[in-house]
């Protein structure tokens, strides 16, 4: 299973997001589930870097699977920060006017909503967030 494993700063999301791009256009993953991934990813990466590890810092380690005959792209991001488990927070209420929300919680929502699975574990002291697509 490729992996990468990069410093846990936003400007490393560009490797990261080079990274799984080039294993989905192996796979002649069409541009939609594409972007749609990339925005995950950036989501995901986004907050792991701002928040895993407070003012420490830290890495991402990144697994990428593809299964041809079913069509599944599996990505993991795991890093060794503060436990935090983003499906437990509470979805945003997107029926409230945007200037009366309260901030925070929209990227982890679009992930959710783009990504056939989202799943979380803490497990041997880190957090493990699974994304997958069917590609």
């Amino acid at each position: 299973m490729p992996e990468l494993r990069v410093q846990a700063l936003t400007a490393n999301i560009a490797e990261i997001t080079d990274f799984i791009d080039s294993h989905l256009e192996e796979a002649d993953c069409p541009l939609k589930a594409q972007t749609q991934i990339d925005i995950a990813v950036d989501e995901i990466c986004s907050n792991i870097s701002f928040y895993a590890y407070g003012p420490e810092k830290g890495d991402i380690l990144v697994n990428y699977d593809y299964d041809p005959d079913t069509r599944l792209c599996t990505i993991t991001f795991s890093d060794s920060g503060i436990p935090f488990d983003p499906l437990a927070v509470k979805e945003p209420d997107t029926t409230v006017p945007v200037e009366e929300r309260d901030i925070g919680g929209m990227g982890i929502f679009l992930v959710r909503k783009t990504m056939d699975q989202v799943s979380y574990e803490y497990k041997d002291g880190m957090n493990h967030l699974t994304i997958q697509k069917k590609i």
